[in-house]
Parts: C-alpha cells; structure tokens; sequence
C-alpha cells in the first residue's frame, strides 16, 4: 500500500520509522517547512524532513496545503495519508485524494482533548489516564470516526514530553496496525462517544506559575508545560524559569510565593502547602540547581516570587 506520511515535530518521527520497517511503500513526506532555530536563527529541516532526507524519501514542504501542495499529494499516488502532528489543516479537497482517505494518529483518548496540546492539557487537569488513537481524519476539528485505541498511565512525576515519548512510541505501532487493517479491508472505525474537551495549542502565559493555587496544580502545570513552553514565575519584574516543582505538604507555613532554604532544598510557599524547586533559571543566566541559585542570594528570607 502506498503511504503518504505527513508529520513535523520528533514524536512523529518512531511513526515514519515503523511503517518503513513495517514494509510499507511510503511515497512522500509532508512536513512543514525548515525553520530558524538558535540565536543564529539557522534554517533548520524538521525532525521528520530529516528523517525523511536519510530515507531517501521525496518531500514536500508546505506551511499550507493549497491547491499546488494537494497538486503534489496528487502526483505521488498514495492509496492512503497517514498524519502525525502536521501542524496544519487539511482541506477537503487534500482529504479526498487517497483512495482509503486519512489517518490520523492522535495523543488523547478522544473525544477527549481534541486539539492541538492534549499531552499538556492532559497532564495539567490532572489525568490518570491518557492514551492514543488513530482515527478517520475529518474537516471537523478531531471528530472523525475512530479505528484503534491504546492507554498509558499518567506517572506523578510524569512531564508532557515523558509521556508524550511514551506515546510516539507506542501510538507508532498502533498506526501500523491501523493501516495494515485498512490494507487487509479489515478496519472498521466507529463513531467517537463520551465527553467533548479542547485542547487547544499552549501560549507563553499557560506555564507562569500563580503561586496563590494549591501546590496540586502547580505541580500539575509545571509538567504538563514541561519542555514547552516551560514553567515561569517573575522575581522583581523579571521572568524567571522553572523546572516542574514537587510537593512538598510538609511545610504548611509559607505565604504564596515566599522562599525558604533549607540545607540544598528550596521550597516556596503556594496557596496549600509548600513546592520544592528542582532546577532555575534566573533572567540572563543558565539553567542551575535550586541550591547553587539559593546560594548567591544574600537574603533569601525576603525572596518572594510574583
């Protein structure tokens, strides 16, 4: 069967990898175009363009698919488009190209967390348990029938990327599975039920930490945007980022923001019990050890964070 795989980001690469290795003819590659990366802002192939150049797999690139890139999905005749994090809608007229359609490999156990974060979102409300899907892709925003599903605990110390490794992994061989069904005439997807939540793309805001909620949800969002866009707090006036905090329900007598040091640990006061910071880094520094921060500060008694 011919494949068209459409991924950008590294956890869509496992997903090229296995259905290369799984045999399948995969004819093209569309992925968005290079970027610029670095405080030199050198334009740099997508993890899943790279990948694609070593394969020696034709691709294309495009921020959009217009009328030209459905033209080049066109030329390369697959009998079916496999997606994994675009980055980019598909329009009907792109849809309707392979003969088998699209498959979308998603991160969430729809209809759950339909959009574009739902690892992230996932582990901020606080989910147990999450998983991945391969469903029929529709114009509609994840709501398309779906063909296979698989769960993955979420682990207490688990940050969106842990989890989200996991998931490309795992989500890659349900993938396979998925297009060898459809191959075999053997998939038979089946409309998504339960309750509906959005997971729409994290912004610079969602990783500030507001030190008034419970220890229980900063922990939460500061794993949950954890690599990006990363957990921050303003220290006077200047952001400061965080690695994910640990709780720490020992110590109930910190005002929301206040720091105390104690020996290597650094824990600052919520609006329940305490955190315990893991790495900081201050404005215009590298990242550090809590501890190594804590050290240079001359009084850390009157360190409250914003």
């Amino acid at each position: 069967m011919r494949v068209l795989f459409a991924g950008t980001p590294a956890v869509a690469v496992p997903s090229l990898d296995a259905l290369i290795k799984a045999g399948f003819d995969v004819v093209a590659v569309l992925t968005r175009p290079d970027a610029p990366l670095g405080r030199k802002r050198v334009l740099t192939p997508s993890p899943v363009a790279a990948r694609a150049a070593e394969l020696g797999i034709d691709i294309i690139h495009a921020s959009k698919v217009d009328a030209e890139t459905t033209g080049r999905i066109a030329a390369a005749q697959p009998d079916v488009a496999a997606i994994v994090a675009y980055g980019g809608l598909i329009p009907r007229a792109a849809l309707d190209v392979p003969r088998h359609g699209w498959v979308n490999l998603h991160f969430s156990l729809l209809p759950a967390w339909r959009g574009a974060a739902p690892v992230q979102r996932s582990v901020i409300a606080g989910d147990d348990v999450t998983g991945a899907v391969t469903f029929r892709l529709e114009e509609g925003l994840d709501t398309g029938p779906v063909f296979g599903t698989l769960t993955e605990s979420v682990k207490p110390t688990d940050t969106a990327g842990d989890l989200l490794e996991r998931l490309s992994h795992s989500g890659a061989v349900l993938l396979g599975q998925t297009l060898a069904a459809i191959d075999a005439g053997k998939a038979a997807p089946q409309p998504q039920s339960g309750d509906v939540s959005l997971a729409p793309k994290l912004g610079l805001d969602d990783g500030r930490l507001d030190w008034q909620q419970p220890a229980l949800a900063l922990n939460r969002r500061s794993r949950g945007v954890t690599p990006e866009p990363g957990a921050w707090t303003t220290l006077d006036g200047q952001r400061v980022k965080l690695e994910p905090v640990a709780l720490r329900p020992e110590f109930k007598d910190l005002a929301p923001g206040a720091v105390r040091v104690e020996g290597k640990s650094v824990f600052v006061g919520t609006g329940s019990h305490a955190v315990e910071l893991g790495r900081i880094q201050p404005a215009g520094k590298k990242m550090m050890s809590s501890a190594d921060w804590a050290r240079g500060l001359a009084t850390p008694e009157r360190v409250v964070f914003e």
